[in-house]
Formats: structure tokens, C-alpha cells, sequence
């Protein structure tokens, strides 16, 4: 049995007699384990995992489930989170337009400040969320400054001259000034999940308060949501004039995330995303 899978039950007032190894994420190994009393539950492990990264997580859960579906945090550890298991079933009919609505209320709800009330991570990546009042100036300090800089030489100069040209841009690129958004923070599909009545469950956060076009930008990164989510979120939210000419920008945060987790192979869309408004 796995120790920190055992640490998680004990923390429940219980043993495991059985666990399930469960598929999806590059950085944790999550199970379904059956406890001693019969409770069956959702345990993500990691023995190299920063001491808070869970902790973290599980702050963000709450503060999202204040406006959405999330999983309940059952314990947490720093090398384990226990959250409810959450049975996956088909989507209901009105799936899509039901979840651009749930994330439309979830960006409503709000915040006071840009930031969150601790710093965190994106994947295993230190995410930087000091509050700040105004959305550019926490766009460029602590979103794409910090990662611009841990890149370093997968960068090219002229590419990290080219960011430097962007920051003293952003304040007339980020948009009209709207108040902070709640967000999930690293929405892509595999962290949407269907619950076993059919409906959204936001998992795996990367939680702070920003522009809400950063979820949206995310969204269409990589795909796996139809046009009927964006559609119905705007219907319930709707999104201020440039928002489709923002999408690249909005996209360089996770970009930059994935230039440095994975490697040099996101360079090329993060120069094509960059470049889109400063030029070569």
C-alpha cells in the first residue's frame, strides 16, 4: 500500500483496504481508495510536491465552490489531498451551455483585490499572487515577468527584448478596466470534469482573482469545449469590446507555463502570441 495514501486514510480515522489507480495529470498520482469504514474517496499524491502545493489547492477548491461545483477537501497533507470521489457520468443535453453559465458566475463573484490570499502554483511552477489594484501591473509582475525570467535561455533575446516592448504596452492592451474575476486559473478540459449527474465540476486550480478573459484564453488553448460554452457565458456575462483580439495576449501566462514545465517546443506559439503585438 502507498504510504501517503495511508497517511490520507489516517487523517480520515481510517485504513485503506483497497485502491484503484487512476489515469490523467503529468505530476501527481491520484487513486480511488476504499477506506476501512466503507467510504470510497479521492486521494492525489505526490512524495516531491512543495510542503503547502496541496494546501493550496484545497484553499482553492473552497474559495471556488463558493460559486461552483467542486469537489469537497476531505483532508490534505503536504504530500496528499483527499476529496470526495466524484463519479464521472454523461453529460446532460444542456451540458455546454450550463457550464459557460456556471464559469460566467463564478468570474461574477469576485474579488477584492487582484491575487489571492496565498501564493500557489500552476502545475509545479511557483504562481505569484500578491495583491495588487491595478489588473496590468499584476499581469506583468506576477504573471509574465517571473516566468519570462525562469525560461531564461530557452528564450532568445530578441524574444525577451520583445516582452520588455509588451509590458510597457499592457496597461493599453489588457482591456477595459473591469473588477477582478474569480478563476479557476488553469482551465483546460482534462479539469472540467462531468459529475455523475452530468453536470460541471471544476477540478484541479490553479486559483487567484484576475481578468476573466484569462480563463476564456485558456479555454481555447487547447480545445475541448464547443462554441455553445462561449456562447452561453457571454449571453450571461458579456465580455467588453477587443476581447477576441486579446485571446494571445491572455494566452502567454500558460504558454510561458508550458514553455517552462515542458520545454522549448512552446516556444514558437508563445513567439507567435507575443509578437501579435509588438512584431518581430
Amino acid at each position: 500500500m502507498n504510504p501517503h495514501v495511508e497517511l490520507a486514510a489516517e487523517a480520515l480515522g481510517a485504513t485503506p483496504t483497497k485502491t484503484r489507480r487512476l489515469t490523467g495529470g503529468d505530476i501527481n498520482h491520484a487513486f480511488a481508495v476504499t477506506l476501512s469504514d466503507g467510504r470510497e474517496i479521492f486521494v492525489k499524491i505526490n512524495g516531491a510536491a512543495p510542503k503547502d502545493m496541496f494546501a493550496v489547492e484545497a484553499d482553492g477548491l473552497a474559495w471556488l465552490g463558493e460559486a461552483v461545483t467542486t469537489p469537497e477537501v476531505l483532508a490534505v497533507g503536504p504530500s496528499f489531498l483527499a476529496l470526495e470521489l466524484v463519479v464521472s457520468g454523461p453529460k446532460r443535453p444542456n451540458f455546454d451551455a450550463t457550464l459557460g453559465r456556471a464559469l460566467a458566475h463564478l468570474h461574477a463573484r469576485g474579488a477584492g483585490s487582484f491575487g489571492f490570499s496565498r501564493d500557489g502554483y500552476i502545475g509545479t511552477l511557483p504562481q505569484q499572487n500578491q495583491n495588487e489594484t491595478d489588473w496590468a501591473t499584476f499581469y506583468e509582475d506576477h504573471r509574465l515577468r517571473p516566468l519570462v525570467a525562469r525560461a531564461g535561455r530557452l528564450l532568445s533575446a530578441s524574444t525577451r527584448d520583445a516582452f520588455e516592448r509588451l509590458y510597457a504596452r499592457l496597461p493599453d492592451l489588457v482591456g477595459d478596466a473591469e473588477p477582478p474575476a474569480r478563476l479557476h486559473g488553469d482551465l483546460w478540459s482534462g479539469n472540467m470534469h462531468v459529475s455523475s449527474d452530468g453536470a460541471p465540476c471544476f477540478i484541479d486550480p490553479a486559483p487567484y482573482a484576475g481578468h476573466r478573459e484569462i480563463d476564456l484564453a485558456m479555454m481555447r488553448l487547447f480545445g475541448g469545449f464547443s462554441p455553445r460554452v462561449f456562447s452561453a457565458y457571454k449571453e450571461a456575462y458579456p465580455l467588453s469590446s477587443g476581447a477576441d483580439d486579446r485571446v494571445p495576449l491572455y494566452q502567454l501566462y500558460p504558454l510561458l507555463a508550458h514553455v517552462n514545465l515542458f520545454g522549448g517546443g512552446y516556444v514558437s506559439a508563445t513567439e507567435r502570441a507575443l509578437f501579435r503585438y509588438v512584431g518581430t
